[in-house]
């Protein structure tokens, strides 16, 4: 069974990807491939997704970018998020986490908000893309703090990393699960993450709404779906394995 993920390996959607089929697999006795379509803010592999056949051989597993977002943005899109899928199992939420080069003289968002202020013009962040949930949040945060900042859009959050290290990039909203091992190592700087309340991921980081920014609150979803025109006996199968997984202690812990 081919898995298309519309963003690079190594990013959160992949993740997601490869942890919980992997536990569908088990349960339907069946090998899940991932397969990497990246670009245009997810929306390549969206669409190449929505061409495959309705059998259960081809799924998507994708982000709130694809089907809640480019709709609202992306004047033409190669696919329907309504009429070209069938909807099967939310799999996974998670929060952002607001992260910074090192090499900027700011630890908490206050301070980097006060440094855009004072050097406009000077900085720039790293999207997934244009139209993803991480250039909302960016773009969000910016309004809401009222800093100016340059877009730059790479095809996955996962690209963007060696870059936001080294400093060719300033700031990024990553995935929590994903963005936090670089915190860990020493290689990034985290400010906050963009849940309503605290994460158990990393309790020690406030909130931007603890952060000075009232109101903000942002969590990607996960979801999977079939092709449009998938027989109802197949759907219901399909979500009942992957509802199981999710819910399988290995997964959770994993997740």
């Amino acid at each position: 069974v081919r898995v298309v993920v519309p963003f690079p390996a190594s990013g959160a959607t992949d993740l997601v990807a490869r942890v919980v089929t992997q536990r569908v697999g088990q349960e339907l006795g069946q090998q899940f491939v991932v397969d990497n379509k990246p670009g245009a803010g997810g929306t390549i592999g969206a669409a190449e997704a929505a061409k495959a056949a309705p059998d259960g051989y081809t799924l998507l597993l994708t982000t709130s970018s694809t089907h809640a977002i480019s709709p609202h943005l992306l004047p033409k899109l190669a696919y329907d998020p309504r009429k070209d899928f069938t909807p099967v199992a939310h799999v996974a939420d998670a929060p952002s986490v607001l992260l910074v080069t090192n090499s900027l003289p700011v630890k908490t968002v206050g301070e980097l908000i006060a440094y855009a202020k004072a050097n406009p013009g000077k900085l720039n962040y790293a999207t997934s893309g244009n139209g993803t949930i991480v250039h909302l949040n960016t773009a969000a945060f910016a309004a809401q703090a009222g800093i100016d900042m340059a877009h730059v859009p790479y095809k996955g959050t996962a690209l963007a990393i060696p870059d936001l290290v080294t400093g060719q990039v300033h700031v990024l909203f990553d995935s929590l699960p994903t963005g936090m091992p670089h915190v860990k190592s020493g290689r990034l700087r985290a400010l906050a993450v963009t849940s309503a309340k605290r994460s158990a991921l990393a309790p020690d980081l406030p909130t931007l709404a603890e952060s000075g920014l009232p109101g903000f609150s942002s969590v990607t979803w996960f979801g999977v779906y079939l092709p449009a025109g998938a027989p109802p006996a197949l759907v219901d199968r399909v979500h009942k394995a992957f509802t199981k997984a999710v819910q399988s202690p290995e997964v959770i812990d994993s997740l």
